[in-house]
């Protein structure tokens, strides 16, 4: 699975958008089936994923896309909101991975983090949103940013795999 990681991350990165709104369908995607679980272990598992994968998610955005958002285009405004929605993410992130499925606010804080998400990702996607504004700046090279960011998510799903091995 290492190999084949690596090999993909040769071929072709995709551009930061187009990398940004596959990590936000796949959350999506995992946050649904999460509502339909009853199993506590198999809820526990696929909320680690999702923390796990919002967790890689803000990083490459505060690290990589924000910063080169900001400074194309100087909208602070936009910037610092989605500074401050991951802020509120992480801190009910941190509340999930410290919780149990028998704990009984743990599938309402996935719920709430969920809808947090939701208002994130509409946010970043809306017409006239950050993604919107980040397509029409000519000064940002949106497809060597998703070069950097899908090396860099490469990097922290490796550390974050190496760590869980631990576990």
């Amino acid at each position: 699975m290492e190999a084949s990681r690596k090999t993909s991350a040769v071929q072709s990165a995709p551009d930061a958008i187009s990398l940004l709104k596959a990590d936000h369908q796949q959350v999506k995607e995992w946050f649904e089936a999460f509502e339909k679980l009853v199993s506590g272990p198999k809820r526990k598992k696929l909320a680690t994923e999702i923390c796990n994968a919002l967790i890689i998610h803000t990083e490459i955005e505060e690290e990589i896309f924000y910063p080169a958002f900001l400074d194309a285009t100087q909208d602070k405004d936009m910037h610092h909101e989605a500074v401050v929605e991951h802020a509120g993410a992480k801190e009910l992130i941190i509340q999930i991975q410290a919780s149990d499925p028998a704990d009984d606010y743990y599938q309402p804080k996935v719920h709430v983090l969920f809808e947090m998400i939701k208002h994130h990702v509409n946010e970043e996607e809306k017409p006239g949103g950050m993604f919107a504004a980040a397509k029409a700046c000519k000064q940002l090279d949106l497809a060597a940013l998703g070069e950097k960011m899908f090396a860099r998510k490469q990097t922290l799903m490796d550390q974050m795999g190496s760590v869980s091995d631990r576990k």
